[in-house]
């Protein structure tokens, strides 16, 4: 029990020393990650750079504490930066007193939502967002990322929330663009570009091995950042007008509730909600796949659970929302944490750098940090998407193409919800319109298969239909509709045969229209069956009375009913003149 509450209680029992030196060595390469990314992606979101360190202290002790991954590295995302940004947005001016202040409720609330939802089993409610409505968000999301740090690389005031308003801002300031900052934006950019896989390479042609050499490559955030403070500092570039950091408070986060206002955080509850779900979305499916290549297991409720502890600690403690990020963690993983305990040390290792680094951190150009955020981002574009999603699903091509555009000329929150509400109508518009294929018996075989499609035999007396959806409110009146046509349309038919091997659940509604189906039937002279039921469908049948009330029989399968209803057609019967063959 106890190791269910706290699931480092399994992993410390056995933690050895090559445990510890793994996890040491995975927490030193996230940690040269995670400095400049935390500072940039509050810088993102709109808030001090030390909200972005400050999230990688209390946060990933915590989620080392109770996330059930060995590998996820939780923290400031871009996704969820741009999220927290256009929330507090919409309340507060930003760096405004109030500002500040709203990203910490968002993160209490989001923590708190998913804290309950981990706690009730709610994860579920993150199924609303499909994969290609999440696939669009984030895809949309990262270019607006991109053009929310054009204002830092041009050094120019380019401002606006959304690609309508970051346009024309950006054509009003081409005249104010700072040629140094953008040669200083071109050189860390072509660096961090250059460093994805020359770096490694380089290291390997100067003698090192190419484990070692691939992890010291991670490192080139590291370097872009020292290279260009270093520059700024030694060339005096912050007089010529380009932006730096400035003073970066040292010393640890103060802990404590933010101010309690009850309009704010009415205001903000939808978007917490929001934040919370794509914040779990994206971490779990990052979870799942670095467990997947150890074979381990990820327990959906604990992650939940562990993500809304991690944002209570950060609303906590200055901090900004977080979540698992997909290239740390990748880092993470490469490195070879072993166990949450890295998570734990990187947070040690950060909390260091804020008592003894921050004073070098005056002169690091805001461009540099811009940079970091793009070539972070570029991981989340995927434009190949759309068109091949497209092809297989217009359903779902819409979906992502409406969250992609909303996402993009009005604003992430409209976008997802866009999206969101879209699959949902589409989804309802589908399985309104089910499926519903009249079913004959394949020649010498005890398997029925759709007429349209096969050559199969049939009997004019009876009418055998299979449903290809679960029967509820939107559908049954499909159904209902289908078997009185074919009532009309067979004056000798004395059977009606309602296959159930894809109903998978019958709802209030759909159970009214069996029972309409089952009188009209009944006064025709025609019997009603229903044949393959599952389990849990004929626990809900009998719980009322209208299997009492049929006027028909339950059949195991649809063999079965056609061995009772046409026993010379399931003899072998299988005469030229009464095979059917279509094509739909």
């Amino acid at each position: 029990m106890l190791t269910r509450i706290f699931p480092f209680l399994t992993w410390s029992r056995n933690y050895q020393r090559s445990d510890l030196t793994n996890d040491l060595i995975a927490a030193a390469v996230v940690t040269i990650m995670l400095i400049p990314q935390g500072m940039a992606y509050a810088m993102l979101a709109g808030l001090p750079p030390q909200a972005g360190l400050y999230g990688a202290i209390v946060p990933l002790l915590l989620y080392a504490a109770f996330g059930s991954s060995r590998a996820l590295a939780v923290g400031p995302v871009a996704v969820v930066a741009l999220m927290t940004a256009a929330a507090a947005g919409t309340v507060a001016e930003i760096g405004g007193p109030d500002y500040h202040l709203a990203a910490l409720w968002l993160a209490l609330l989001s923590g708190a939502m998913m804290l309950v939802m981990g706690l009730f089993r709610l994860g579920f409610i993150a199924n609303f967002l499909s994969h290609p409505v999440i696939s669009g968000f984030i895809t949309a999301a990262g270019i607006l990322i991109a053009a929310s740090q054009l204002r830092h690389l041009l050094g120019a005031d380019v401002s606006g929330k959304t690609l309508p308003q970051v346009v024309p801002s950006l054509i009003a300031s081409l005249g104010d663009i700072s040629v140094l900052t953008v040669a200083l934006s071109a050189a860390v950019l072509g660096f961090l570009f250059w460093s994805r896989a020359g770096l490694a390479k380089l290291l390997q042609k100067l003698g090192m091995s190419a484990p070692l050499a691939k992890l010291l490559g991670k490192g080139a955030l590291l370097v872009a950042v020292v290279a260009s403070t270093l520059a700024v500092w030694g060339l005096g570039l912050d007089k010529m007008g380009v932006a730096i950091l400035g003073d970066v408070p040292r010393g640890l986060p103060e802990f404590g509730l933010p101010a309690f206002d009850l309009n704010l955080i009415t205001l903000l509850l939808a978007p917490a909600l929001l934040i919370a779900i794509v914040g779990y979305v994206e971490s779990i499916s990052i979870a799942q796949t670095l467990a997947a290549k150890k074979r381990e297991a990820i327990d959906p409720d604990r992650e939940l659970i562990a993500l809304g502890l991690a944002n209570l600690g950060a609303g906590t403690s200055n901090a900004m929302p977080v979540t698992g990020g997909l290239s740390r963690s990748i880092v993470n993983y490469d490195a070879g944490a072993a166990t949450p305990a890295a998570g734990a040390m990187t947070a040690i290792s950060i909390a260091a750098a804020l008592l003894l680094l921050t004073p070098l951190m005056y002169f690091l150009p805001r461009a540099t940090l811009a940079a970091i955020i793009i070539v972070a981002v570029l991981s989340l574009l995927d434009f190949r998407a759309l068109p091949r999603i497209w092809a297989y699903s217009k359903a779902d091509g819409a979906a992502m193409a409406a969250t992609m555009l909303v996402t993009l000329l009005v604003g992430v929150e409209q976008g997802l919800l866009a999206g969101v509400g879209l699959s949902l109508l589409l989804y309802l518009n589908r399985t309104s319109r089910p499926h519903m294929a009249v079913v004959g018996q394949v020649p010498g075989t005890e398997h029925f298969r759709n007429v349209a499609r096969h050559r199969v035999v049939t009997d004019p007396k009876v009418f055998s239909v299979r449903v290809d959806e679960s029967l509820y409110f939107p559908n049954a009146r499909a159904l209902e509709v289908r078997i009185v046509r074919a009532l009309h349309e067979t004056p000798d038919l004395e059977h009606v045969v309602l296959q159930c091997t894809a109903v998978n659940y019958i709802d209030a509604s759909a159970l009214e229209s069996l029972e309409a189906i089952n009188e009209r039937l009944s006064a025709a002279g025609v019997k009603f069956h229903l044949s393959e039921v599952k389990g849990p469908v004929m626990d809900r049948l009998q719980r009322v009375h209208f299997l009492d009330e049929l006027n028909g029989q339950v059949f195991l399968t649809q063999f079965d009913a056609m061995s009772r209803l046409s026993p010379e057609l399931t003899q072998g019967c299988a005469q030229a003149e009464r095979c059917e063959t279509l094509i739909e």
